[in-house]
């Protein structure tokens, strides 16, 4: 029974994934397809991601209204269609509504039940560690082994065939996904945030637009990062006024109280920039430079794929013998380290395999702290407060994501043929080495296995 119900949440959270990296090995073949440019699909993928995360938090508080089991449902059935369009893009446009509009609401409604279901189901903090260690894994592998996925289908077929793919795995997951139950009945009367919900969102995307600004227009990029911290200044406004008034507001300022949980957030969103930061660097790199198939790029992102795998699933193992602090700590110093040797390697060689062993790193390294980070962050609310908590770490999570694709691109873009690749690694460094400082910051006594809800 554990498994059935394990199953379709796990799937989900690969698929969604998947989406944010297979298409980082289809650059070169989208673009000569649609007849795009790389700075095309990277805004394309970058949507994508800033969707999930703009819609991430009200997507949590839809739950406790709508239901988990219904929400999971609806999103999987927008994913569905946002796929099944994006495999008969005729231009940029209309993959821009499939992947990044369509699959991106999707994932904002689907991935929060994902957790929230988790931390209902497995009531027992043992079975709860090995249910999230799967989840994460799921997750982490999705999106280390989207580029090899993608590059195989993609060789062998075509990069329309990939989202083809998607929409099988999305059909099987809503057939596996009648052995879920939901916990708790849906309370219609629930208030929603709708303003708050604006407000959260627009200050992200103003956010994550600037960076994608700063190759064109610097001037640009300074107002809209200003705009969209001011935003988000209005939305904690906002929030606060809700409270007083005695409204339930968008996201509760007692989520923001909690210590453990800020900097648990902090390192989420250091970890995803740094994963999809490096797949999205690397992997321009190796097509647009060196000139290499999606097959070939796949195939060199496998050792990435692999250290994901055997962090993620030996986490629950790691788990009882260490600290989540030490766990978390070590994930940044190998990340840190494998991009060191991206560096390296690709100063002394023009070797494609030059690659794997700093993308084996990188890949050991966000493996091993991906799920320590989700388990300090939701053990740290009680029940009542899953739904919000949910949505608030997927936010910043894939808000990570979007920042790693758009910071990583903005700079290749802006100088594929200089030494672009070089200060894409070297910032995506820096973040790894503010991820582990954070992490030291992190309490020495937290539970070695810790209730991840």
């Amino acid at each position: 029974m554990t498994k059935r119900i394990l199953a379709p949440l796990a799937l989900a959270q690969f698929v969604c994934s998947f989406a944010g990296s297979n298409m980082n090995v289809m650059i070169k073949d989208i673009s000569d397809d649609l007849d795009t440019t790389v700075q095309g699909v990277q805004v394309t993928i970058t949507i994508f991601l800033l969707v999930m995360a703009a819609l991430m938090i009200p997507g949590g508080k839809l739950t406790d209204r709508y239901g988990r089991r219904p929400c999971l449902l609806a999103g999987l059935a927008l994913y569905g269609a946002g796929a099944v369009l994006s495999a008969v893009a005729p231009g940029l446009g209309v993959l821009i509504l499939g992947n990044s509009i369509l699959e991106g609401v999707g994932t904002a409604l689907l991935i929060p039940p994902v957790y929230i279901l988790t931390t209902m189901i497995f009531t027992d903090l043992t079975a709860r560690a090995h249910a999230f260690g799967v989840i994460m894994a799921a997750g982490g592998v999705g999106a280390a082994a989207g580029p090899l996925i993608g590059g195989l289908i993609t060789s062998a077929i075509s990069w329309r065939a990939a989202f083809v793919f998607q929409a099988l795995i999305v059909a099987l997951i809503v057939v596996l996904s009648r052995s879920v139950p939901d916990p708790v009945p849906p309370d219609r009367t629930r208030h929603f945030d709708t303003v708050g919900a604006c407000l959260s969102a627009a200050g992200l995307v103003l956010v994550v637009t600037g960076v994608l600004a700063a190759d064109n227009n610097l001037l640009a990029t300074a107002l809209l990062l200003a705009a969209g911290v001011a935003v988000l200044a209005g939305f904690v406004c906002w929030v606060r006024a809700e409270e007083r008034a005695g409204r339930e507001p968008l996201l509760s300022t007692a989520l923001l109280r909690d210590r453990t949980s800020n900097l648990g957030l902090a390192t989420q969103n250091a970890q995803w920039l740094m994963l999809m930061g490096t797949s999205f660097t690397v992997s321009a790199y190796l097509q647009v430079v060196r000139g290499y198939s999606a097959i070939a790029t796949g195939l060199i992102f496998t050792s990435a794929t692999i250290g994901v795998l055997v962090s993620s699933l030996t986490a629950e193992r790691l788990a009882r013998r260490w600290p989540q602090r030490t766990l978390i700590m070590a994930g940044f110093a190998l990340a840190v380290a494998g991009t060191a040797v991206l560096l390296a390697l690709a100063a002394v060689t023009n070797n494609p395999w030059g690659s794997v062993p700093g993308l084996g790193l990188t890949g050991l390294g966000i493996g091993a702290m991906l799920t320590p980070s989700v388990n300090m962050v939701q053990s740290a609310f009680p029940q009542e407060r899953q739904g919000e908590i949910s949505g608030l770490s997927r936010s910043v999570s894939n808000l990570g994501s979007s920042l790693g694709t758009a910071i990583a691109g903005t700079i290749l873009v802006a100088g594929l043929t200089g030494h672009a690749y070089a200060v894409a690694l070297v910032v995506l460094a820096v973040v790894g080495l503010l991820g582990l400082a954070l992490a030291a910051l992190l309490p020495r006594t937290t539970m070695k296995t810790a209730a991840a809800g």
